[in-house]
């Protein structure tokens, strides 16, 4: 759900939740962010039409490019370009982060 002029209360959104979820919060011009809590590896794909950035909130983020791993911890951005083929995975049992990506963006999966 999107919430326009609604004050998001993050902490509460992930309390409790230990299982793979992704929510979308906000749009921000043709962007949206969205809210990840990732429990295991995202498969290996890329994004043709959009750009993807993610911010780490809780646990750490592993995003597996093809020559080398991004390991993110709370309060660190990485953004991947289009076209790059990448997979994100989280340290251990759950990581939380938002991503930030074009609202009509394609994933391709490989």
């Amino acid at each position: 759900m999107i919430h326009a002029l609604t004050v998001i209360d993050v902490q509460q959104e992930i309390q409790g939740i230990r299982s793979y979820k992704n929510v979308p919060l906000s749009l921000v011009n043709d962007h949206i962010i969205r809210l990840s809590i990732m429990t295991e590896p995202f498969y290996w794909h890329y994004h043709p039409n959009s750009d993807e950035t993610f911010l780490v909130i809780e646990g750490m983020v592993y995003i597996d490019l093809e020559d080398r791993t991004v390991e993110l911890a709370p309060g660190q951005l990485f953004s991947i370009p289009a076209n790059v083929r990448h997979r994100t995975r989280p340290q251990g049992d759950r990581s939380v982060n938002f991503t930030f990506e074009l609202a009509t963006m394609e994933t391709i999966k490989l």
